[in-house]
């Protein structure tokens, strides 16, 4: 008998609001209410100023919300101070960007190993998990090549490789193909797919790419700061040119 999906991620109510000079209010979120399973891959779409990098950043503790909250595996984001959110941020979550953000002048297993170091893991323990990680990307052969040797795929996976080594329960990917081609893009997609299915990493990715949708879960739809539809990826009617 299938069991229930667990609930790893709470959101209730959740609003944001920004002031642009004095006069101006925007209201990024409104009201947001969801829950995000374990192991799930979750795709947020939606057109610029939809509100679903707000979101994604409250999802990520990287931004507080003006009401609402967010719990992960039953701690209240909400409820820590700045410290304690990023101690959790550390501890918890993987993050994956558009630009990579390496570090130039460091080889492959240096950047994935350096956020580690930073945590309070051994130098030696921190090059060990490195390499494990980066040979599960498929880098196990690149790990002294700096960015520079290192085309945008490549690049890409030493992010996610770095995202993945302090053994996440959940990957944080905001726009994670936007700097890579077609074919580029679709290997990264498909890599974040597989890591979610053998690790049991809830993968959440902010994104405008809908070759991302193929291989979500589900698809949360984000219009004017609140949700237009969540859906499972077996509803959605994908063809060439639309989206239903």
């Amino acid at each position: 008998m299938a069991t229930d999906p667990e609930v790893l991620i709470q959101v209730r109510n959740l609003s944001k609001q920004f002031r642009l000079g004095r006069k101006t209010l925007v209201q990024a979120l409104r009201e947001v209410s969801m829950d995000i399973y374990r192991g799930e891959y979750l795709s947020i779409m939606g057109p610029s100023g939809s509100g679903k990098s707000t979101l994604f950043n409250m999802i990520g503790a990287l931004d507080r919300p003006t009401a609402g909250e967010v719990t992960v595996a039953g701690v209240r984001l909400t409820a820590l101070t700045s410290r304690q959110l990023a101690y959790f941020r550390g501890n918890h979550i993987g993050y994956v960007f558009q630009t990579f953000n390496l570090i130039p002048a460091y080889d492959a297993v240096n950047n994935v190993a350096l956020p580690l170091v930073f945590g309070g893991v051994r130098y030696d323990d921190a090059l060990k998990r490195a390499r494990e990680v980066l040979a599960s990307v498929g880098l196990g052969h690149r790990l002294t090549h700096r960015p520079d040797e290192l085309s945008g795929g490549q690049q890409q996976r030493v992010a996610i490789a770095r995202a993945l080594a302090n053994d996440p329960a959940i990957i944080l990917a905001d726009e994670p193909t936007g700097n890579l081609d077609l074919h580029t893009g679709e290997e990264i997609i498909h890599l974040l797919h597989r890591l979610s299915k053998e690790r049991g990493v809830t993968v959440i990715t902010a994104t405008h790419d809908h070759k991302m949708l193929d291989v979500s879960d589900r698809i949360l739809w984000i219009r004017d700061g609140a949700i237009e539809k969540l859906q499972r990826r077996a509803d959605v009617d994908i063809r060439i040119g639309t989206v239903k």
